[in-house]
């Protein structure tokens, strides 16, 4: 075990600054080639002309960020395998985006996903859901810059707030010149990279750990082997039950209604294109959390007996990935340099496609309103300088986000607390066609109340629960005089000592908890569904109350077809009742029938009819035509 600090070598930092030159040279490329990102259409959308490979590398890339590189395995150190049960709640919602959501966002044509929420229900709910996304993004991208800026300080003695601002200009760099193009084949390059780096730590540290089965077994003996726990108490921080639920609602937020990921796939030509890249995804993000549970397993081997941080080797849990890479990997020139430019590569992925977004509905929600007749050159060049201004807010969070502590439940809660509700609303809109315009303000806004109320709890009354044990009877040095005293000494006090997380610093003791404090002891992973749910179900209640929407009024394109797709084999008559009134299935007509007004018509495409082009008999069909004559 390394006690004493290591640093790069000369071909650590030539690895590294390689990585950041690619990255940067695609993002020139991009800006200098094909339409040289002159038109809005090429800048944020890509010309909608991308293939199904960058499609799925960028969706796979944008979201696996530095969360997954570093915090996951100190996640499986800390807390064990019971992770891996995160693959299984993805895998499930990419087909639930694929078959649910992408046909409706791609049939509607839109380039912000939050003009839906005006088109179903109104103007405030669209601004409001386009404020808390842009929230929610700045904060996450600041958590996704300040993991990897906090990893090369560690590896490295290069100021932490100086990697913060010069790995934030670089990425603001290249999305701003090279558009979406630039961002796409970019993730697609660093994807690669991110594999090679989990790839080295996985096989040496399984090679100084003495093999696969002792890996295994020192897991094992380490109470870390964990697979499935069907335990109902919703308080434990992970099972089966929890990660297939919350971990299901938690992706959808990400994959569903994302601004960041439903602007990918609406580049592809095709609606079938857009769902084969999310069936992709699928592999991708099992093999990504099968080398983060992997890494943590092998990192746990390798200090099952002297934890460094009880030890005060490092300071956060969020360090020991990068601890361990220069532990077991320094004596080889070059790749620690090859793991840093994994945890950067990661960063980059997530900040370029955020940047993006954001300028995306920036662009649509809030400068369009305002100057409607601008040229579409003029637009352009706004998106760029809107992309270049969230860069640098981004940098500014990345100092706010060093205080939000372990970054992986850091990301989750965020998610939970504000892309939940997000997630809740627009599960409103599609599923149910009887909510009307104050059941979604409303459903929004209780939503909002609860999973703040909940989140902000959790941080203010921090609850302390069960974790397998951790020790030091292996360390060749003394304790430090401020190191905990809760760790395992023999096996007889493990059992006892495995209650307490002593990286969770002591709340307040159970006669000092307020009475809601229960719903404080959540797991953090169930905020997501709570969120969702809880929207859905009060939006519905003020619909019923002050009037249902007619389901014969609302544009089927509008309303989820889930009935049609989960029993497309029941006859037209079942399907008919289970639709609700909605006339899916009865093509343009139920369309021209529609009430709209005017204001709501001018957000559907109106140039030209959108063609969708089936990649499987080469043939495009129009499915919206003469939308303004309604």
């Amino acid at each position: 075990m390394a006690t004493e600090p290591l640093y790069f070598s000369v071909w650590d930092y030539v690895v590294f600054s390689v990585m950041l030159c690619v990255s940067a040279g695609i993002g020139l490329y991009y800006a200098c080639t094909g339409g040289k990102q002159s038109t809005q259409k090429e800048f944020l959308m890509a010309d909608k002309s991308m293939s199904t490979l960058p499609v799925m590398m960028s969706l796979l890339a944008s979201f696996i960020s530095a969360i997954t590189v570093l915090a996951a395995p100190a996640e499986v150190y800390r807390n064990g395998t019971m992770f891996w049960f995160f693959a299984v709640s993805g895998s499930f919602s990419m087909v639930l985006v694929a078959r649910l959501f992408v046909p409706t966002f791609y049939n509607l044509g839109l380039t912000s996903t939050y003009e839906y929420l005006e088109i179903r229900f109104s103007k405030a709910v669209r601004l409001l859901c386009t404020v808390l996304f842009m929230v929610n993004m700045l904060v996450y991208m600041g958590l996704v810059l300040y993991a990897p800026s906090l990893a090369l300080n560690a590896v490295t003695g290069l100021t932490l707030w100086g990697a913060v601002l010069g790995m934030g200009l670089v990425c603001t760099f290249y999305t701003a010149l090279g558009g979406m193009k630039a961002v796409m084949w970019t993730d697609t390059f660093q994807v690669f990279v991110m594999v090679a780096g989990f790839l080295a730590v996985i096989i040496q540290g399984t090679i100084e750990a003495g093999g696969p089965a002792r890996v295994w077994e020192l897991n094992r003996q380490g109470q870390r082997l964990e697979f499935f726990n069907f335990d109902p108490d919703p308080r434990v921080r992970h099972t089966t039950w929890n990660i297939l639920v919350g971990g299901t609602f938690f992706r959808c937020a990400m994959y569903a209604v994302n601004q960041a990921q439903v602007q990918r796939y609406l580049c592809c030509p095709s609606i079938k294109k857009a769902q084969v890249a999310l069936y992709w995804n699928i592999p991708g993000l099992v093999l990504f959390i099968f080398f983060a549970v992997l890494s943590g397993m092998v990192m746990y081997a390798r200090y099952f007996d002297c934890d460094p941080k009880t030890m005060g080797y490092i300071s956060s849990s969020d360090q020991m990935m990068p601890y361990f890479v220069m532990d077991i990997l320094s004596q080889f020139p070059g790749i620690p340099g090859l793991f840093t430019s994994c945890v950067f590569s990661a960063a980059l992925s997530t900040m370029d496609s955020g940047l993006n977004a954001l300028a995306a509905v920036a662009l649509e929600d809030f400068v369009k309103p305002c100057f409607p007749n601008l040229s579409d050159e003029k637009y352009t060049w706004i998106s760029k300088i809107l992309a270049m201004v969230f860069g640098l807010l981004t940098i500014l969070m990345a100092f706010i986000a060093s205080n939000l502590g372990p970054v992986f439940s850091a990301v989750i809660s965020l998610f939970g607390m504000i892309g939940g509700p997000i997630l809740g609303i627009f599960v409103l809109g599609m599923m149910f066609p009887c909510a009307n315009k104050w059941g979604g303000l409303i459903g929004l806004l209780f939503s909002l109340f609860i999973t703040l109320w909940i989140g902000m709890g959790k941080i203010v009354w921090p609850m302390s629960g069960w974790a397998p044990p951790i020790s030091v009877d292996g360390c060749s040095a003394g304790l430090p005089v401020n190191a905990t005293a809760n760790f395992t000494t023999t096996p007889a006090m493990a059992t006892s000592a495995a209650r307490y997380n002593i990286t969770t610093p002591a709340g307040p003791t159970v006669g000092q908890y307020p009475p809601e404090g229960a719903l404080y002891e959540l797991s953090y992973v169930y905020l997501g569904a709570v969120a969702t749910l809880s929207c859905v179900i009060v939006g519905l209640l003020v619909s019923l109350v002050t009037g249902s929407q007619d389901p014969q009024k609302v544009d089927p394109r509008l309303i989820v077809p889930f009935y049609d797709s989960m029993f497309c084999c029941l006859p037209n008559s079942w399907l008919e009742w289970l639709r609700c009134g909605v006339r899916h299935g009865e093509g343009d007509k139920a369309t021209m029938d529609v009430e709209m007004s005017p204001a709501v018509t001018k957000l559907l495409p109106t140039d030209e009819a959108i063609k969708i082009q089936d990649s499987n008999d080469n043939h495009s069909q129009t499915t919206i035509e003469n939308i303004t004559n309604i």
